[in-house]
């Protein structure tokens, strides 16, 4: 089945051109059928990249689901028309009185930041609250699982002396989780931040549960209350581009301490381009997600969500 969008969405162009079926809003309505309705809190830089890159995954299923996006009223955006934010985002002040089946919640560029020195952190804090009550599960990317770990179970972060940045193997630790049903013993995972949380401290709290880890980079998934909470450290919605557009970036900056992304070039060699290997794993993670944490799990009505 295909997602319901918001008409004149740019990622409904950009995901035809890729032959993956999606709807608008007006056709969508020509339908009797009760959608999940999912919510994602875009906090990254690049709205249309990242918009293009969930919607690409939460595609991959037979489900019928509605995206809203949600933006904060607490930070205004540099990189994204304002016209782009006006039509297609909604503030949490509205969207809070609603309930929804499923929420994404990204990353952000604010890692080095203490949690209470990011400018829109008391905002965040009343989202990640209000989800617990008005949201059947949520998934948190990146600086978000770190945001919302710190936030409802008190688990610190921790500077990394050099950035972790490159594609990663994982290890599943309990597979017989819905969240990897299909999966490999092992799984690749994109990564990019210079913080992370620690397994001991996932470990100490009985409301955790450590469900993936890297030799490499760490703690990379971690479940709570049976699955309503996801947190996931890396980044599997990347597009096969994304860690090579950072790296050509930081390096057209005149950056040093960046080096290449690991596990991710052909050859290790730029000019190649990168050897995509964690994208099955990722249509995995995010319609199982879909399936058997949100569509298995929510409510018919709405209304009785929490």
């Amino acid at each position: 089945m295909p997602l319901r969008l918001p008409d004149r969405l740019p990622a409904i162009e950009l995901l035809k051109r890729e032959n993956i079926f999606v709807m608008d809003a007006t056709r969508a309505h020509s339908q009797d059928i009760r959608p999940l309705r999912i919510v994602i809190l875009n906090l990254m830089p690049l709205k249309i990249t990242t918009e293009t890159d969930l919607i690409r995954l939460l595609s991959n299923t037979p489900l019928q689901m509605e995206i809203n996006f949600m933006k904060l009223r607490s930070h205004t955006p540099k990189n994204t028309p304002i016209e782009h934010m006006m039509m297609f985002y909604k503030d949490f002040a509205t969207l809070s009185k609603e309930k929804f089946d499923g929420m994404i919640i990204t990353g952000a560029p604010v890692e080095t930041l203490e949690y209470e020195d990011v400018s829109y952190w008391d905002e965040i804090s009343q989202i990640f609250e209000w989800a617990k009550s008005h949201v059947t599960s949520t998934l948190y990317i990146c600086w978000a699982a770190q945001a919302g770990l710190f936030y409802h179970y008190g688990i610190p972060k921790y500077p990394l002396p050099t950035k972790m940045f490159g594609i990663f193997p994982q290890h599943t630790l309990d597979a017989q989780l819905p969240i990897f049903r299909g999966f490999d013993d092992v799984f690749m995972m994109p990564h990019s931040r210079h913080t992370e949380i620690r397994r001991a401290d996932i470990e100490a709290n009985t409301a955790l549960t450590l469900i993936a880890e890297s030799v490499d980079s760490g703690v990379s998934m971690v479940m709570a209350r049976g699955g309503r909470e996801f947190f996931v450290t890396g980044h599997l919605e990347y597009a096969p581009d994304t860690l090579d557009k950072e790296y050509r970036r930081d390096v057209a900056l005149g950056r040093t301490d960046v080096d290449k992304p690991k596990c991710y070039y052909r050859d290790d060699d730029p000019a190649n381009g990168p050897v995509v290997t964690w994208r099955a794993h990722a249509n995995l993670l995010f319609s199982n997600w879909v399936n058997y944490y949100v569509y298995q799990e929510t409510p018919y009505n709405i209304d009785e969500i929490g």
